[in-house]
């Protein structure tokens, strides 16, 4: 227990060393101190939502692609380990690495050889659970977990999951770290206030592939 707390606290103190920017409210202040009009919270919240890439299509999830006036196009398709779907009049398209917008259009100029003008929209039905699409949750969460992605998930959604922050949480300290490599990001989190003081402001969304760190309170 003590050596993983010890890890937990040398990637918090990596994530404060990172340059200007990569933390989002670098330049805030703790909670009750005045900021002006915008909070911390807000800071974390406007850097997250402005960070947000589009999600991009992984094997094994499930699409629902939708050809307007044109039911027996339609219908629900599994990408297949390759990353690759086939649909009525379109076979072995790539749909991994691509947003369900990209995708749709693609559909479209395909299926243009066929249709006249065909509106085309893709949504993602069910994420596959592999690595890069779960949101982990390591440190003083109540259980500690890599949970699948689902779309539209949160903070609050993720924490509800975990059950909730230990007694020992230092939860406006957690960080919440984005991307890999030189794109790897890193946004404060304000915890406390959304578990414990139900500030909704707190609430910010996730993304396939973040991390949630949590350290523990030193009294």
């Amino acid at each position: 227990m003590k050596t993983a707390a010890a890890l937990l606290l040398l990637v918090l103190a990596a994530c404060e060393s990172m340059p200007p920017g990569s933390i989002s409210d670098s330049l805030g202040r703790g909670p009750g101190e005045q900021t002006g009009a915008v909070t911390p919270a807000q800071q974390s919240q406007g850097a997250l939502l402005q960070a947000s890439p589009e999600y991009l299509i992984g094997p094994l999830d499930e699409l629902n692609i939708f050809v307007w006036r044109a039911p027996e196009l339609s219908g629900d398709v599994t990408v297949r380990p390759d990353g690759r779907i086939s649909t009525p009049l379109v076979q072995d398209m790539q749909a991994a690495g691509k947003s369900p917008t990209r995708l749709a259009v693609d559909l479209q100029r395909q299926l243009s050889e066929y249709v006249r003008n065909p509106e085309v929209t893709v949504s993602v039905k069910k994420f596959s659970s592999t690595f890069d699409q779960q949101v982990r949750v390591l440190g003083e969460a109540q259980r500690p977990v890599a949970l699948p992605y689902q779309a539209g998930m949160t903070v609050l959604d993720v924490m509800v999951a975990v059950g909730g922050l230990t007694e020992f949480a230092a939860g406006n300290k957690a960080v919440l770290i984005r991307g890999q490599g030189e794109n790897k990001l890193s946004y404060r989190l304000y915890l406390d206030d959304l578990m414990r003081r139900a500030d909704v402001k707190a609430n910010v969304p996730v993304l396939p592939g973040d991390v949630i760190l949590i350290p523990e309170s030193i009294f």
